[in-house]
């Protein structure tokens, strides 16, 4: 079940457990680190079943009109049960009533990696659509590729 969580210990410690089950994406360490931190200070969700996390997701404003899927993980065994979905409900329900207009996130070029293609193919069902792709935004071999949605 979709929880808002609160306190930024609890939030850091979710984003910690999930992250670092999840080294596909999250295999940097410094990167991880920075995401993990920066997530105690942001609007912040998690799918929790009896006390344990299997999800989490956290938001981030990157100007007035527009929200950002800062950092997004789900527990590979709970991949495909409908958890990021939920996730992304809740944090989309929450940017609407903050009065933002767009949401946003990065991930890595669909045609990279068959992990992001996956996650790529996730955006695009949410109905994220491609904005610009930045090919050394992070490096040569991780083009970021920007989504967006509108909220209206």
């Amino acid at each position: 079940m979709v929880q808002w969580i609160e306190t930024p210990g609890q939030r850091r410690a979710i984003a910690r457990q999930i992250l670092e089950a999840l080294p596909e994406w999250f295999g940097i360490q410094e990167s991880r680190e920075s995401y993990i931190q920066e997530s105690g200070g942001q609007p912040f969700w998690a799918d929790l079943e009896d006390g344990a996390a299997r999800g989490f997701l956290a938001l981030r404003e990157t100007s007035p009109y527009t929200a950002e899927v800062a950092v997004m993980g789900v527990l590979p065994e709970c991949h495909r049960l409908g958890i990021g979905r939920a996730l992304f409900d809740a944090a989309r329900q929450y940017a609407r009533g903050e009065g933002y207009e767009f949401l946003q996130v990065k991930t890595v070029r669909e045609g990279c990696y068959a992990s992001y293609d996956g996650t790529n193919a996730f955006y695009h069902n949410l109905g994220f659509r491609e904005l610009e792709c930045f090919p050394t935004l992070w490096d040569e071999k991780n083009p970021c590729q920007i989504f967006i949605m509108w909220l209206g």
